[in-house]
């Protein structure tokens, strides 16, 4: 009876130790299943991409000038409001006129006087020339005669010299505008003694319309650009347009029709600011409402040239290796379908644009691009992949 049970207990055991193995076999092929993270993809397209670049400027007038008076004298009358648009030619002071009054009246008495002499002399050369033909009077007589004539006309040109001066510095009483603009403020007043050229101008009058927008962009960016240009890797704009962003943050636009104003790019400086090494470019914009006023600041949004198969990518998709050198991961095709082999590549980052980088070198055009599950992956590892559309993500940043 006991070798029964002691038989029927090995029995139990070894039945046992079979189920045990076949729940331990269960679990490692549970654990041999291989699960693999799904991540999302697009398909790298090449499209056409202006390039833009945001640079500070500063607003300045068309024309800016100085009015100082060309005469001295006591100031009688302000003949303008502050702040208004005036004409060129329009009179703004004016001085005292009576010394000036005087001094030419008293250069055409003196003109009178020597008109008056002229006829006399001219009649008494005229007869010494005569008589001298007949030996009536002496050669000597006759060219002092002659000399006394070519004398009282010198006198008369001198004199009317002098009298074109007294009425140039008579009509410099009236200052006038030399351009037409809008004139600030008045810095005398009437009573105050004015000196010719003085060094504190009378106004300022500025142009408004059209004004001008000197903006500044680095030596070394302008470098690489022309860099692109000549190797052909940028196209040049078939515009050079500009358009501003105001103090406030908002755009530039037209008053009534909303829609924003578009400048006329003019010309770069010839040379670089040591001190900042910057290079100022000039752009020209309409000014019909007077917005933009001299001095004020604002960012201009440049059209600098245009790439015809250009590639962007998310920013997301965009990773770091352990040297820190820009990596992203491309997916390759693996023996099940859906399935993909993440690989990582090293890129050239060119920029950013418009929310996206702009890839200058390490992507082709239809290949599979790891946008998002960027940290489930690593290197050679198996990945699910789904599509995603590039418009999904475009303008998106970490």
């Amino acid at each position: 009876m006991f070798y029964l049970l002691k038989k029927s207990l090995k029995l139990l055991l070894v039945v046992m130790s079979l189920c045990l193995l076949q729940a331990c076999d269960r679990t490692a092929n549970k654990a041999q299943v291989v699960t693999y993270p799904t991540v999302f993809y697009q398909t790298i397209k090449t499209e056409p991409v202006v390039l833009t670049r945001e640079v500070p400027g500063r607003v300045s007038p068309l024309r800016m000038a100085e009015v100082r008076p060309q005469v001295g004298g006591i100031l009688l009358q302000r003949l303008f409001e502050e702040g208004m648009t005036v004409e060129a030619g329009q009179t703004l002071y004016q001085i005292d006129p009576a010394p000036y009054r005087a001094a030419r009246d008293n250069a055409r008495a003196n003109l009178d006087k020597a008109r008056a002499r002229e006829d006399a002399a001219r009649r008494h050369m005229e007869r010494c020339v005569l008589l001298a033909q007949s030996n009536a009077v002496r050669t000597q007589e006759r060219d002092d005669a002659i000399a006394a004539y070519k004398q009282v006309r010198a006198e008369i040109s001198a004199c009317e010299e002098l009298l074109a001066t007294a009425e140039i510095n008579l009509s410099y009483t009236n200052v006038k505008a030399p351009v037409s603009g809008r004139i600030g403020r008045s810095h005398v007043t009437e009573g105050s003694l004015l000196t010719p050229n003085q060094a504190q101008p009378l106004a300022i009058i500025h142009q408004l319309d059209p004004i001008y927008i000197d903006v500044t962009q680095s030596s070394a960016e302008l470098v690489t650009l022309r860099q692109a240009f000549a190797s052909g890797h940028l196209q040049r704009p078939d515009v050079a347009s500009v358009h501003l962003i105001l103090e406030n943050g908002s755009p530039y636009v037209h008053p009534k029709t909303g829609k924003p104003v578009e400048g006329e790019l003019l010309f770069s400086e010839i040379a670089t600011d040591p001190e900042t090494g910057t290079v100022t470019i000039r752009a020209r914009f309409a000014n019909a409402d007077g917005l933009l006023l001299p001095g004020m600041y604002v960012r201009a949004h440049l059209v600098e040239g245009k790439l015809v198969r250009a590639i962007r990518i998310p920013q997301r998709s965009l990773g770091r290796d352990m040297r820190n050198r820009p990596q992203v991961y491309v997916l390759e095709p693996a023996e099940t379908q859906g399935l993909y082999i993440a690989k990582p590549r090293l890129v050239v980052i060119e920029r950013d644009h418009e929310g996206m980088w702009l890839v200058r070198e390490g992507l082709k055009e239809g290949e599979l691009l790891l946008v998002e599950g960027l940290l489930k992956v690593r290197p050679e590892q198996k990945v699910w992949g789904k599509s995603i559309k590039t418009e999904d993500y475009a303008g998106k940043k970490d």
